[in-house]
């Protein structure tokens, strides 16, 4: 597995946490790995701002991806 793989993992959100405009509930979103947030108990998501930002983990579960799939999603769109 490239260094690149193991850097994004993905999420499904289960609750957008009171963030409608930044979270869809049931949607799979990419994290960053982010030691210091997890010690938090929060996770760094691209959300769909195209940002990453800090969510509480409890909002989402981790989900495993095919590598196909995986760099298709790793893949933002552009925002205008």
């Amino acid at each position: 597995m490239a260094d690149n793989e193991a850097a994004i993992s993905f999420v499904l959100c289960l609750d957008n946490g009171g963030y409608p405009e930044s979270l869809e509930a049931r949607k799979v979103y990419a994290v960053l790995p982010d030691e210091r947030a997890a010690a938090r108990n929060y996770i760094r998501v691209i959300d769909e701002t195209g940002e990453d930002y800090l969510y509480p983990a409890k909002l989402f579960v981790p989900i495993q991806i095919p590598p196909e799939a995986a760099a298709a999603l790793a893949v933002a769109p552009h925002k205008q």
